[in-house]
């Protein structure tokens, strides 16, 4: 039987933009049920508080109109998970100042207006997990704190490090993960406002169509 699929969210932090531009990567355990010993980008499944969780800024209004695109998950959700995600697996904190507390920080809440919707794809049947992943771009002078410091990373992945742009699709990457990067490089390379590509296996056969524009 087909495993459900759930909501995720996957943040792709982009550090040198005008120079040589690199990303945040890590490895996943060799006994992962999920793309085991693959490089990839901090994300997961969205979890039920993430929908009541606060922003510290909200998310652009054109990226939530695209979240909402063939969607019924609320896009704070999504974006919630992203940064949630990030400061869990590598401890880099995409944050802005919040009278409150959230994820056990204090008067920090997520920057959501600094995320940018750039990719959805749902996992082809027949993995023993699937998810609706929505990807995030997000420039690295946007995170508060040390970008070398992974000290406070949880140990879901491994040798995180900020890898060129131009060399990540020659490490063990999973295929979704290699389309993600040539969205990316396409991105750095020519800012403006593009359309929202998805790979929509969530039926026998697969869809790609473009969602609504995002901001630059």
């Amino acid at each position: 039987m087909n495993a459900p699929i759930r909501d995720a969210a996957t943040i792709i932090v982009v550090r040198d933009h005008a120079t040589t531009p690199r990303v945040l990567m890590g490895q996943r355990g060799a006994k992962a049920a999920f793309m085991p010993s693959k490089y990839v980008f901090p994300g997961g499944a969205v979890d039920a508080q993430d929908a009541s969780a606060p922003l510290a800024t909200p998310l652009l209004e054109t990226d939530q109109a695209a979240l909402r695109d063939a969607s019924t998950t609320a896009p704070n959700a999504l974006a919630t998970a992203a940064v949630r995600e990030l400061l869990e697996e590598t401890g880099q904190r995409l944050t802005a100042p919040y009278t409150g507390t959230w994820a056990g920080l204090t008067d920090e809440a997520p920057h959501a207006s600094a995320l940018q919707f750039v990719f959805r794809a749902i996992t082809p049947p027949g993995r023993p997990r699937r998810f609706d992943a929505r990807f995030f771009m997000v420039n690295a002078d946007d995170l508060t704190g040390d970008l070398d410091d992974f000290s406070n990373a949880e140990d879901e992945l491994s040798h995180l490090h900020w890898v060129p742009l131009s060399e990540a699709r020659a490490l063990d990457v999973p295929f979704i993960t290699e389309v993600v990067l040539a969205e990316i490089a396409a991105r750095v390379s020519t800012p403006g406002p593009r359309n929202v590509p998805f790979f929509d296996n969530s039926g026998a056969t697969s869809v790609f169509r473009y969602l609504g524009l995002t901001a630059a």
